[in-house]
């Protein structure tokens, strides 16, 4: 009769461990897969427009971004609404593509600090630098190459700071802001220059 009781108490320990590791990984991907990302998509429908030379259809993506933009000025102070409507007016593609490169370095920006304030919480910062390396990759064509290396070793570097909860505690690494501080802001150094 022990015994049998003993293997009813493991196989619902186990049913419950193999429940919470599910749930755990599901709830992990939904955040990570949640919605999509307007400034991305919004920039690849910009940058068909202007190499169609179509500043009609660039205005209408420009539109879909309006939520995105008003975001970043009452939260960041950044007003990005006002040189793009310039740029549109003038048919500068030039300036309306540099106004879409502050966007992304905006959301880097916007991405790590909140991964710098959820450094407790694992998921969540990781989460949030891996959306700023999808930004980062958008600009990194454009950035020379001393910048585009120090942007990769910056990103990997803010990537490991955020520590690991390792599997059971095992290779477990706590989050370290000071070195998560200074990979961001090599980071920042490194795109900088497209702002």
């Amino acid at each position: 009769m022990k015994l049998t009781n003993l293997k009813c108490v493991l196989r619902t320990c186990l049913t419950l461990l193999l429940g919470l590791v599910v749930s755990t990984s599901s709830h992990a991907y939904s955040y990570a897969a949640a919605g999509k990302e307007p400034v991305i998509d919004g920039r690849e429908a910009i940058m068909q427009a202007l190499a169609a030379d179509d500043f009609a259809a660039a205005k209408v993506a420009v539109d879909g971004l309006h939520e995105e933009f008003t975001y970043l000025l009452n939260e960041h102070q950044v007003d990005l609404q006002t040189p793009m409507v310039q740029a549109l007016a003038e048919k500068d593609a030039a300036k309306v593509e540099a106004v879409m490169d502050r966007a992304v370095i905006e959301e880097i920006i916007r991405r790590l600090d909140g991964a710098e304030k959820n450094l407790g919480d694992y998921q969540v910062a990781k989460v949030l630098v891996v959306k700023s390396k999808l930004f980062l990759d958008l600009i990194m064509p454009k950035l020379n190459e001393a910048n585009r290396q120090q942007a990769t070793t910056a990103i990997q570097g803010v990537l490991q700071a955020i520590g690991n909860p390792g599997v059971f505690g095992v290779g477990q690494a706590p989050a370290d802001p000071a070195v998560f501080k200074q990979q961001r802001e090599l980071l920042l150094g490194a795109i900088g220059q497209l702002k």
